[in-house]
């Protein structure tokens, strides 16, 4: 299944990202790459092989919770491109 140069930008939009042409013909090889491996692991015969759902035989290996004090707020804004009030501004993206 190859990808069109349409359905790379269609891809692009719903992203919101812009590309450049030559951006566009380069990600269309790429992402048909992507896919042709796929294709190619889809031949792969997994009859006889079992689903894998843990690697370490359903040992959880998970740390000790420890409480710890976090960044206050004026320190975590400092990087944030714009803040009021202790919150931190964003554009909006929803319902545009």
């Amino acid at each position: 299944m190859a990808l069109t140069k349409d359905e790379v930008l269609n891809v692009a939009k719903l992203a919101r990202l812009k590309f450049s042409e030559s951006e566009i013909e380069q990600y269309q090889i790429q992402l048909n790459d992507i896919l042709n491996y796929i294709d190619i692991l889809n031949e792969v015969d997994t009859e006889n092989i079992e689903p894998l759902a843990q690697i370490n035989h359903n040992i959880n290996n998970l740390r000790e919770d420890i409480v710890k004090e976090s960044l206050p707020v004026g320190k975590a804004i400092l990087n944030a491109p714009e803040s009021e009030d202790g919150s931190i501004i964003v554009p909006k993206v929803v319902g545009e």
